[in-house]
């Protein structure tokens, strides 16, 4: 593939370079399951990197393609299903008071940070090292995910960006006073993942994202909040609902889209004003707000509101493998910590407490995950081939595929942890 495809792949993540391995090269989804080139099925938890919160080809999502595309797959006009969605988006997340859509996670939060900029007249933003917001310049360095881009000039980002995007440690509101010492005039945005899940599963404190909340005020900034992954695993509200915190300006996408690209930025009615034709700020696409993800989109929502006991049904499940591994480090005699929340399921080859910033994401073994890794491939379980990243369930898995997944881990750590030196 390298002879064609830059890295031989389109996202280096993809790439299996991390954990020293093959691409897994796929030829098909279904339900819960990925299939290879060899058509062998793999338990898949890596769910497109969250957007597949129902599985892959839900008939309530994929039936009735040909007749979505027939109406027209792109316009270079708005339409009413534009408003629509966006209203509905506004009813379960009333933040959002205004949205814009973008095509992917990235165009949302770079344009929400342009925002920021415009509306406040300031530049300076304060992000947190291994919340991952996309691959635009102010957002990439110290970012976690597969990225590993600490260094500016060998990676292609412009020393002077680095100069107006100060990296905090998240989880600690005294990294933020000390990143905007002296510099408070100078705020514009602070931003951050409520939940990360490209450090690992690690959820911000109630007390950090309300001390956030009041810096952001203090300082004369806004607060933006990044929720294309907990958007809406954590709920319609979103993470920002469940802790009770509003933010000026808020960032979704990956299960709106339930596969397709799409995704959205939106805020307070006044913030929003800054984009043109009402301001001089401008964010377009020639696929934005396109009429065909839009259709899926409402379909999304048609899905949840038809089935809310689908979160409790995919929380059972996570909390289901969550014990599970925890009873497996138990009987071998491992001191490493599950995260879980909602349906997101995560731990690393670390000991100790739990991960809270991207420090204690670092300490943590990636040979031992490579192993890992390959182990759980072997036994036809899909994992990121990533220590960074998490394990995504869907409605679409089930308690036997918890089961074998539990059986696989069990095998594989066996292998790996106390195999002879």
């Amino acid at each position: 593939m390298q002879e064609t495809l830059a890295g031989g792949c389109n996202s280096p993540v993809r790439s299996g370079w991390s954990v020293g391995e093959k691409p897994f090269v796929q030829s098909r989804g279904d339900g819960a399951y990925a299939f290879d080139e060899n058509g062998e099925r793999y338990i898949d938890y890596i769910m497109g990197y969250g957007p597949l919160l129902f599985g892959y080809n839900n008939p309530a999502l994929t039936s009735g393609l040909d007749e979505l595309a027939a109406r027209g797959a792109l316009f270079g006009s708005t339409h009413a299903e534009e408003e629509r969605l966006a209203q509905r988006i506004r009813g379960h997340v009333p933040s959002m008071e205004r949205v814009r859509f973008t095509t992917t996670g990235s165009e949302a939060m770079m344009s929400a940070i342009r925002v920021a900029r415009a509306f406040t007249g300031r530049d300076l933003v304060v992000r947190f090292a291994g919340n991952y917001h996309g691959h635009f310049d102010a957002a990439l360095f110290s970012a976690g995910a597969s990225a590993q881009t600490t260094q500016a000039g060998p990676s292609g980002i412009p020393g002077g960006v680095m100069q107006d995007v100060a990296v905090a440690r998240y989880n600690e509101l005294e990294s933020v006073e000390r990143a905007i010492r002296g510099r408070e005039s100078e705020l514009a945005a602070i931003v951050v993942e409520p939940v990360c899940a490209n450090m690992g599963l690690v959820k911000a404190r109630k007390d950090f994202l309300k001390g956030l909340r009041r810096q952001a005020d203090a300082s004369g900034a806004l607060l933006i909040f990044d929720e294309i992954i907990s958007w809406p695993r954590a709920g319609m509200g979103g993470e920002q609902a469940v802790i009770g915190i509003r933010p000026d300006l808020t960032a979704i996408g990956k299960v709106l889209g339930g596969g397709f690209p799409i995704a959205a930025f939106g805020g307070h009615e006044d913030v929003m004003a800054v984009l043109a034709p009402d301001g001089a700020v401008f964010t377009g696409g020639t696929h934005a707000g396109n009429p065909f993800s839009v259709a899926i989109a409402h379909r999304v929502l048609d899905l949840l509101a038809a089935h809310p006991e689908y979160f409790a049904q995919v929380r059972g499940l996570a909390e289901r493998l969550a014990l599970g591994i925890r009873g497996i480090f138990v009987r071998q005699n491992l001191a490493y910590n599950v995260a879980q929340y909602e349906s997101i399921v995560d731990f690393m080859f670390r000991n100790g407490p739990p991960v809270r910033d991207y420090d204690d994401a670092r300490g943590s073994d990636g040979k031992k995950y490579a192993a890992y890794y390959r182990a759980m491939r072997e036994r036809h379980v899909l994992l990121p081939p990533s220590q960074n990243e998490v394990m995504f369930l869907s409605t679409a898995h089930t308690e036997s595929d918890i089961d074998e997944t539990l059986k696989a881990i069990d095998e594989s750590l066996a292998e790996i942890e106390h195999a002879a030196p």
